[in-house]
């Protein structure tokens, strides 16, 4: 049986929605996984480094074979095939970004992973597209939903618009 995991994808250079969009395309391709779901687009403002473009932001709900371990290389390796390579910024400008945000009901520590996603519950632009398609999961460690974490965000509304492809 797929596991349901969650992915949030962001880029800020380039044609920053052709740029996640062919990241979810790359998902679906990928053996063992296909995409369920997929929030809309939302451009939002740069965290934690300023000095950047806004970003375009999706959550997306995959179903899965494999386990975490598996799957953490298959998006890098995603992330690599777009164009992406080491700025040296830590949150810094990205053609695209890949994060697994949830993983079923998981808790992983590890030296390379970590589920749930950390900053998950602190971050508007992964809350808010993830509530569009998963408002009531639950945060296993915060026992919170993912609607709970959105309504209770206190970030001073941190830039967060819906953007269209038009």
């Amino acid at each position: 049986m797929d596991s349901n995991v969650y992915i949030g994808v962001g880029s800020n250079l380039g044609d920053r929605a052709e740029n996640c969009l062919k990241a979810i395309e790359a998902i679906d391709r990928f053996d063992g996984c296909h995409v369920e779901q997929c929030s809309p687009l939302y451009e939002t403002e740069p965290i934690g480094y300023d000095d950047q473009g806004w970003f375009i932001n999706a959550a997306v709900r995959i179903g899965t074979s494999l386990d975490p371990e598996s799957l953490f290389p298959h998006l890098k390796s995603i992330e690599e095939a777009l164009g992406r390579r080491p700025s040296g910024i830590h949150f810094g400008p990205r053609i695209v970004d890949l994060d697994i945000l949830l993983f079923e009901d998981l808790v992983i520590r590890a030296d390379n992973l970590t589920i749930p996603h950390p900053g998950l519950h602190k971050r508007r632009f992964v809350l808010r597209p993830l509530a569009d398609i998963a408002p009531d999961v639950l945060h296993p460690v915060l026992n919170e939903t993912i609607f709970e974490l959105l309504t209770n965000l206190k970030d001073n509304e941190k830039g967060v618009i819906h953007y269209s492809c038009d």
